[in-house]
């Protein structure tokens, strides 16, 4: 393609190469340029790409985008920022294919990710649809499943995953946008169908400065999309309906909107409400336990509506909904005792799981969690307290440490533990703390493994070593089995 083409739509301040000039694809990391590439100079938070542009032009780069004019002879593009002209770039260069898809993205802290899925199934049986999926558990073409590192890819990445979408057949991409893809400018220059908002609870503070800067990254969404839903029993939702420039489908369970629920039931291995929207009311049951599924089936809804989908389409479609790998998901044991995997890693999205489980159990809930490392450290003794105050015993350890110690980040968590020492116990160990909760469970528990979730890994020293909690507990039972 040449220059000029992949140049569309992008205000550079100087051109000092060739518009006619042939490039073969664009490239941000100079260990993996090639030549004919355009190497995208790009500012990050640990190293700065201008110093990597001899690297990228020793290894053939044909031209260069940056903020700065380089200090080797390389033909130049510049720009005042490179991670938007990316974004631009890489539309222009795969043909512009989210435009030719019908692009769903949903923003806020809980709830992504199953309603994802869920939206996905709801259109896959609604419209016979081909969907794309793209989020925090793993990338989907149809039933396709492809591996993840973000929950947002760069946008390179996400371009040409959006051109094998569409090669592939699909006509609706549903995604999580991260805060990160917002600000980082990730998902820049994409018009989405409909956007959507969960709600907003304390995370990423180790990105954003505070959760007003956390809730205006996520509202980026409302000025990028033609139609939108917002839960506006979250807290955050003015700022979300504030910053849209869409028409806006509101929904909720206590406070007034356009799609209500009402008559909530919540069962053991389900939810049941009756669903109001105008005149139509529709009765929605959902085989995802929690009052927070309420709130994840009124979001979904509230899509398919904004899609064109009937009320009664998207009840049906519900019905027929299972739960998502890593949320709330029950692996089996061998006695009266329940072990539930679920990613929640957040005070929130804990306390959640936790009344979820409170709902259903008969007998005690044991927390097993801990906090991750290199990343918000106000959450630690947030996690802690509310770890130990809604289980009746809790484990406390590692989850995915990173460079920090694991005991320091132990001793964080337990600044906030309020309850007697015989209701918790510390084992660093992940893998032990385990063995320890189901070596001591009393009958009819249900032992949460809270933080993990869909992830098989634990994430140590930069290095990602195996760690796949269902295999885990497999390995414990056959451990008692021989005993």
């Amino acid at each position: 393609m040449k220059l000029k083409d992949i140049l569309r739509d992008i205000d550079y301040i100087e051109l000092a190469a060739d518009a006619e000039l042939e490039i073969s694809g664009i490239c941000y990391d100079s260990r993996q340029s090639s030549p004919g590439q355009l190497f995208v100079a790009v500012t990050g938070f640990a190293s700065d790409g201008h110093r990597f542009i001899p690297m990228a032009v020793e290894k053939g780069a044909s031209a260069v985008l940056c903020e700065k004019a380089p200090e080797v002879d390389v033909p130049y593009v510049l720009v005042k920022n490179t991670r938007y002209a990316m974004a631009i770039a890489s539309r222009n260069f795969f043909g512009d294919p989210a435009s030719k898809m019908h692009i769903i993205g949903l923003t806020g802290t809980n709830g992504k990710t199953t309603s994802t899925y869920l939206i996905k199934h709801m259109l896959e049986q609604c419209l016979g649809a081909k969907v794309g999926l793209i989020g925090t558990n793993a990338n989907m073409i149809g039933d396709v499943e492809l591996h993840t590192e973000r929950t947002t890819p760069e946008s390179y990445e996400l371009h040409k995953l959006f051109a094998d979408m569409y090669d592939a057949g699909c006509s609706y991409v549903v995604m999580e946008v991260s805060s990160h893809a917002l600000v980082l400018d990730r998902v820049a220059g994409i018009k989405f169908e409909v956007g959507s908002f969960t709600n907003l609870t304390q995370d990423h503070l180790d990105f954003h400065s505070d959760m007003d800067d956390y809730a205006g990254a996520k509202a980026m969404l409302f000025a990028r999309c033609m139609h939108g839903c917002v839960n506006v029993d979250d807290a955050y939702s003015k700022v979300m309906l504030d910053g849209a420039k869409c028409d806006v489908l509101t929904y909720s369970i206590d406070n007034p909107s356009g799609l209500k629920a009402e008559n909530v039931c919540l069962e053991p291995a389900a939810v049941k409400f009756t669903a109001i929207h105008g005149e139509e009311k529709e009765e929605i049951s959902l085989a995802i336990p929690g009052r927070f599924s309420v709130y994840n089936a009124l979001g979904v809804i509230a899509c398919g509506l904004q899609l064109g989908l009937s009320l009664s389409q998207c009840a049906e479609a519900m019905k027929s909904a299972k739960g998502v790998k890593g949320r709330v998901e029950t692996v089996p044991t061998d006695g009266d005792y329940t072990v539930v995997i679920d990613y929640s890693h957040t005070p929130d999205s804990l306390e959640n799981v936790l009344k979820t489980v409170r709902e259903a159990t008969k007998g005690r809930v044991v927390a097993l969690f801990g906090c991750g490392g290199d990343r918000d450290r106000a959450k630690r003794p947030i996690m802690g307290r509310i770890g130990t105050e809604l289980s009746d015993f809790a484990i406390i350890t590692s989850d995915n440490p990173r460079t920090e110690d694991p005991d320091a980040i132990i001793e964080d968590i337990l600044a906030g533990v309020n309850v007697d020492s015989e209701r918790y116990v510390a084992i660093t160990d992940r893998v032990e703390a385990i063995r320890y909760s189901i070596e001591n469970h009393l009958p009819g528990d249900i032992i949460v493994l809270a933080g993990k979730g869909h992830e098989t890994y634990q994430e140590i020293n930069h290095q990602k070593f195996h760690m796949d909690e269902r295999e885990i507990v497999a390995d414990i039972l056959k451990e008692r089995e021989i005993k």
